[in-house]
């Protein structure tokens, strides 16, 4: 049996595109418009940081949307990755956002000056 991971175009994309970008938003819509609350606010609090992020619209994709899910066992979306590590989704990153964790993650990371 082939590996969960290779036998999944989307696991593939996803792993690609975390690999190719620092900071990653997998979203509801794009960053200019994004198409749910949440997406939304994850896309304010990086802009109000300064953070240089891309943004991937699930919506685009059954495949892709139902794929992040699996590949980090988490259902919500948006989720948030910096460095291809799993931070979270809107709350947890609005959590961190308000207790100064986000900026100091974002800052150890290299992806923030300090």
């Amino acid at each position: 049996m082939t590996d969960a991971a290779t036998a999944n175009p989307a696991h593939d994309f996803i792993a690609k595109t975390l690999a190719d970008h620092q900071v990653v938003l997998f979203m509801k819509g794009v960053p200019e418009q994004p198409r749910c609350g949440f997406s939304a606010v994850v896309v304010q609090i990086l802009d109000h940081l300064g953070v240089d992020f891309v943004g991937v619209d699930v919506l685009q994709d059954e495949e892709l949307r139902q794929g992040i899910k699996s590949f980090t066992d988490w259902p919500t979306i948006p989720q948030l990755y910096v460095k291809g590590e799993f931070v979270g989704g809107a709350d947890i990153v609005r959590e961190m956002f308000s207790n100064g964790e986000l900026k100091t993650l974002l800052q150890e990371q290299g992806v923030l000056a300090a």
